[in-house]
C-alpha cells in the first residue's frame, strides 16, 4: 500500500482510508473482518462521523463495539472523525464541537482522536469559537489534528484567522465522473464550456499550495449519490470500456481503475472507501498500487465526458 505524509504532520498515511459509514446493520464479526482485512492490506486509517448511522455516534459505537483498539493496535492505525452537522442545520458552536468529539471517544472507546474535521461548512461559523474548541481538545490531548470537510479556500483562511492548529485535511467529493476538483482547471477560461465554471474556487491548487491533504469521498458515484458508473455502460459506456481495456492491461478489475485515476495525481489524494465488501477493499487496494499513464489517465478523463479544449 502506497503511503504519503498527511499535510506536514510527518505522519505516513494510506492512500487509502475505511470510511465506516454504512456499518450499522453490520454484525460484530462482520465489521472485524472488514477492518482487518484493510488492515492487512496497508490500510492505517479509518474515517468515522458523529452522524453515521441515522443516531449520533451509532457507526461509531458500532465500531468501538467490534473492535475494541488499545495499545500496540491503536497507536498503529488513525482515527478520523468528523462533526458539525446536526438534524436540520449545521452547527460549529464549541460547546457542539466539544460534545461531539466526547460523544465520539466515548463511543470509539479511544482517549483521542488523531484528526478531526468540521463536517460541511456552517454559514454561521465563528472562528473565534471553532478556535476555542480545538484549544480545549488539543490541550486535552483528546484530538491531535484538525481539518475540514467540504470547504473552499475561502472558508478555510476566515478559520485560520482564529485557529492555533494547521488545518491537515480537506474531504471533498472526487471521482471520474464528479471531478470538478479537476475539470475546471483544465478548461480555465473557456467561455464556451460549463466545465470552466469554478464551483470550489480552485480548491485543489490551494490544498497543494498550502500543505492541505485531500480526501476524496464517493470515489465511484455519477455525481450525488446518482448510483455507480462503474458497470454503468447505459451512460457510460466510452468510460466502461476503457475502464475494462486499462484494468486487463494492468491485471486490476475496473474498480481497481477507479481508484488508481485518483492515485495517480500528484497532490496524493487519499480515496475513502464507502464499501462494506472485504472483496472490493481488495481491489481498491490493487488499483491503488497502479501509477496510471498519462495516456490512461486523460483517456478516462475525456472518456467520462470531460473535456480538453
Amino acid at each position: 500500500m502506497k503511503t504519503h505524509e498527511l499535510a506536514s504532520t510527518g505522519i505516513a498515511v494510506s492512500s487509502l482510508v475505511l470510511g465506516l459509514m454504512r456499518i450499522k446493520t453490520m454484525t460484530d464479526a462482520e465489521i472485524r473482518t472488514l477492518y482487518n482485512t484493510a488492515r492487512d492490506l496497508g490500510i492505517n486509517m479509518i474515517d468515522h462521523a458523529d452522524i453515521y448511522g441515522g443516531e449520533r455516534h451509532l457507526c461509531e459505537k458500532r465500531f468501538g463495539d467490534a473492535v475494541p483498539l488499545s495499545g500496540k493496535a491503536r497507536e498503529e492505525v488513525l482515527i478520523q472523525s468528523k462533526v458539525g452537522i446536526r438534524k436540520g442545520y449545521f452547527d460549529f458552536s464549541k460547546e457542539n464541537i466539544v460534545e461531539g468529539v466526547e460523544g465520539s471517544l466515548k463511543a470509539l472507546k479511544t482517549d483521542y482522536l488523531d484528526i478531526l474535521l468540521l463536517h460541511r461548512p456552517d454559514a454561521l461559523v465563528e472562528p473565534e469559537e471553532v478556535a476555542a474548541a480545538f484549544d480545549q481538545l488539543h490541550k486535552a490531548g483528546k484530538v491531535r489534528h484538525f481539518g475540514v470537510s467540504n470547504q473552499t479556500p475561502g472558508q478555510i483562511d476566515l478559520l485560520k484567522t482564529a485557529l492555533n492548529q494547521p488545518l491537515v485535511a480537506n474531504q471533498m467529493q472526487l471521482s471520474i465522473t464528479h471531478a470538478n476538483l479537476v475539470a475546471q482547471g483544465v478548461a480555465a477560461n473557456m467561455d464556451h464550456l460549463q466545465q470552466s465554471v469554478s464551483r470550489d474556487n480552485d480548491i485543489l491548487n490551494y490544498s497543494r499550495i498550502n500543505k492541505m491533504t485531500l480526501q476524496a469521498w464517493s470515489p465511484f458515484q455519477k455525481g450525488w449519490f446518482d448510483g455507480v458508473f462503474v458497470g454503468d455502460r447505459e451512460n457510460y459506456p466510452e468510460l466502461n470500456t476503457a475502464l475494462h481495456e486499462i484494468a486487463a492491461a494492468h491485471g486490476i478489475t475496473p474498480t481497481g481503475v477507479a481508484v488508481a485515476w485518483i492515485t495517480r495525481h500528484p497532490a496524493d489524494i487519499q480515496v475513502v472507501l464507502g464499501t462494506t465488501n472485504p472483496g472490493r477493499v481488495k481491489e481498491c487496494a490493487a488499483g491503488s498500487d497502479v501509477k496510471l499513464s498519462r495516456p490512461e489517465w486523460y483517456r478516462l478523463f475525456t472518456a467520462a465526458g470531460h473535456q480538453l479544449p
